[in-house]
């Protein structure tokens, strides 16, 4: 029983398997059916390039004014530079976002050559009052370019965007590790040096405590001695001339009595 139960088991899992199987050619056969048809309308497909787009004018109004010449699939316009923008706003101008050049693709090629052909250096027209109305049109039809191309080299663009930006970027950390380095060997000399500052006026404060204390010992070992006066003369006489005369008969043995 176990032995058929794992048979069954089996059999069911290739059944699972090739389904899968199936569904997944399914798939892939509809997605290359999907990608010829999209390749198929995209050839035929056309593409103008705008060399210069006007103040104020951005992938709405654009679209608005040039449906009215054919269909148009997809639009891109390309950002000014951010410090041109932060200079126009500083200045107290239009704070809104400027473009300097675009693309627009129509649904077909003629269609394309035929606005380009009929609006490159007109004027823009439409009312009085709209900001465009003297302004030229700079209009270009691009023959056998695709929209693809322009993604590929929008990519490309960005790619390179990214690789300048990312060594920027390294360049500026290392320039930030050298000053830091160079920052901690500063304090590192600073702090040593003030060591040998501080090392220094201690040798040289206990210098001049020595030489003191040895002056101190010095002081201590010289000793005053008390001196009596200088007996004179005179006192010696007074003192001869005090003794007695029996004490000088008994120390020399002398008779001090007179003859008469």
């Amino acid at each position: 029983m176990e032995e058929i139960g794992e048979d069954c088991h089996f059999f069911k899992d290739d059944n699972v398997c090739s389904s899968e199987n199936d569904e997944d050619l399914q798939m892939t056969e509809i997605n290359k059916s999907f990608l010829v048809k999209s390749s198929a309308t995209n050839s035929k497909r056309g593409v103008c390039y705008l060399s210069r787009i006007q103040r104020h004018m951005d992938h709405v109004k654009l679209r608005h004014i040039l449906s009215r010449y054919g269909d148009i699939e997809r639009i891109y316009l390309v950002p000014e530079n951010p410090a041109a923008q932060m200079s126009r706003k500083r200045s107290g101008g239009y704070r809104g976002t400027e473009f300097s050049e675009g693309w627009v693709e129509f649904s077909k090629k003629s269609t394309a050559k035929r606005v380009a052909n009929m609006l490159n250096g007109e004027q823009m027209g439409g009312k009085k009052r709209s900001p465009f109305y003297y302004d030229l049109w700079n209009i270009k039809y691009l023959r056998k370019f695709k929209w693809d191309d322009l993604t590929e080299e929008t990519a490309q663009k960005c790619a390179v965007r990214e690789q300048k930006l990312n060594l920027e970027i390294s360049a500026a950390k290392r320039e930030r590790d050298f000053y830091l380095k160079k920052v901690d060997q500063s304090r590192g000399l600073t702090s040593m040096q003030e060591r040998v500052n501080k090392k220094q006026k201690t040798e040289d404060t206990e210098s001049k405590g020595g030489t003191s204390k040895e002056n101190k010992m010095k002081r201590k070992i010289i000793r005053h001695f008390p001196q009596n006066k200088l007996i004179g003369e005179n006192n010696v006489l007074k003192k001869k001339h005090g003794l007695s005369k029996d004490f000088l008969s008994e120390v020399f043995g002398v008779s001090t009595t007179t003859h008469d």
